[in-house]
C-alpha cells in the first residue's frame, strides 16, 4: 500500500511495534514450550500446540485454497518443508528442555547467517565479498559462544547448531514458496508437527496434563500462530529493511526470561558471541536489501 510523505513514518512505526511484539509472543510461546518440556515428552507438547494453532489456522487456510485457480505450488518443495520445520520444531523443544533459553536463542540466531551460505553453496547465488566476510563474522559468534557451553553441554549444543541448520533450510525453502500465500505456508508447517508429534508419542511418553497445563499447552500454539500473523502484518506495514532487524530482540527477551523465570544469566562468551551475530546478522540484513 503507497504510504504519503505523512503517513510513511507512521506506518514504519506500526510496523516496527508489531515485530517487537510479535517477537515477544514468540519469546513467550519459547518460554512456554521450555516450561512445559520438563514434564511432558517433546511429541505430546509438538502435537498439542501444533493442534491448537492449526484450529486458528484451518478456517483461514480453507478460505485461501477455495480462490479461483489455486494450485499447491512445488508440491515436493511443500513437502520437504514441512518436513524440515517438524524436524527443527521438535529439536527446539528438545534443546531448550537442556539449555538456557538465552544460550539456544542465540545458536538459532545464526540461522539467517546459514541461509546467506547455503544460498551460495546450494543455489548458486552470488555472495559478494563483503556478504561473505559477515558471515564469516557472524560464524566467529557462535565460535565465541560455544566457547561457554561445549564442554559443559555437548549433545544440547550440537543440538541447537543441528537446530539452527534446519531452521535456515526451512527459510531458504520458504524462499522458494513465495507464491503460496502465509496461511497455507503455516497451516503446512503445523500438519507436519502434528504428524511428527503423534509419531514420536508412538514411542511412548504420553502424560496426562493437569488442566492448568493442559491449558498451556493449547496457549502455546495459539501464541505461535499470533507471533506469525503479526510478522506477516509487520511486513506490509512497513519495508523489511525497517523491520526485520528488530528480530534480535528476541537474544534479550531470551536472556531476560531466562533470568526472571529460571534465574539463567548468560556467561560473558555467550553475551559476546550474541553480540557477534546479532551485529553481523543486521549488517548482513542491510547489505541485501541494498543489493
Amino acid at each position: 500500500m503507497p504510504f504519503d510523505n505523512g503517513s510513511a513514518p507512521r506506518g514504519h512505526a506500526a510496523g516496527i511495534g508489531l515485530m517487537l511484539a510479535s517477537v515477544l509472543l514468540f519469546s513467550l510461546n519459547d518460554v512456554l514450550g521450555k516450561w512445559l518440556v520438563a514434564s511432558h515428552a517433546v511429541g505430546q507438547v509438538l502435537l498439542l500446540r501444533s493442534a491448537a494453532a492449526l484450529a486458528v489456522l484451518a478456517p483461514l487456510a480453507w478460505r485461501a485454497a477455495r480462490r479461483p485457480g489455486f494450485r499447491v505450488e512445488r508440491p515436493g518443495l511443500q513437502a520437504l518443508r514441512v518436513g524440515i520445520g517438524a524436524g527443527e520444531a521438535a529439536c527446539f523443544y528438545w534443546v531448550v528442555g537442556h539449555l538456557p533459553l538465552a544460550d539456544a536463542m542465540t545458536y538459532w540466531m545464526a540461522a539467517p547467517l546459514m541461509v546467506t551460505a547455503l544460498a551460495a553453496l546450494l543455489l548458486g547465488e552470488r555472495v559478494g565479498a563483503r556478504r561473505w566476510l559477515l558471515v564469516l563474522l557472524g560464524f566467529a559468534g557462535v565460535v565465541v559462544a560455544l566457547g561457554a557451553d561445549l564442554g559443559a553441554a555437548g549433545l544440547p549444543v550440537l543440538g541447537a547448531l543441528a537446530g539452527a541448520l534446519l531452521y535456515a533450510l526451512f527459510l531458504l525453502c520458504s524462499r522458494q514458496l513465495r507464491d503460496t500465500p502465509d496461511v497455507l505456508l503455516a497451516c503446512f508447517q503445523m500438519l507436519g508437527g502434528l504428524g511428527l508429534g503423534a509419531a514420536l508419542l508412538l514411542q511412548g511418553g504420553w502424560s496426562r496434563p493437569a488442566a492448568g497445563e493442559l491449558a498451556l499447552l493449547l496457549l502455546l500454539g495459539l501464541v505461535a500462530t499470533l507471533g506469525h500473523m503479526g510478522v506477516t502484518r509487520a511486513l506490509k506495514l512497513a519495508p523489511a529493511s525497517v523491520v526485520v532487524p528488530y528480530q534480535y530482540s528476541f537474544l534479550l527477551w531470551a536472556a531476560v526470561f531466562g533470568w526472571l523465570v529460571w534465574g539463567d544469566i548468560p556467561g560473558p562468551e555467550m553475551l559476546a558471541g550474541a553480540a557477534l551475530i546479532a551485529g553481523a546478522g543486521v549488517l548482513l540484513f542491510r547489505e541485501q536489501q541494498r543489493g
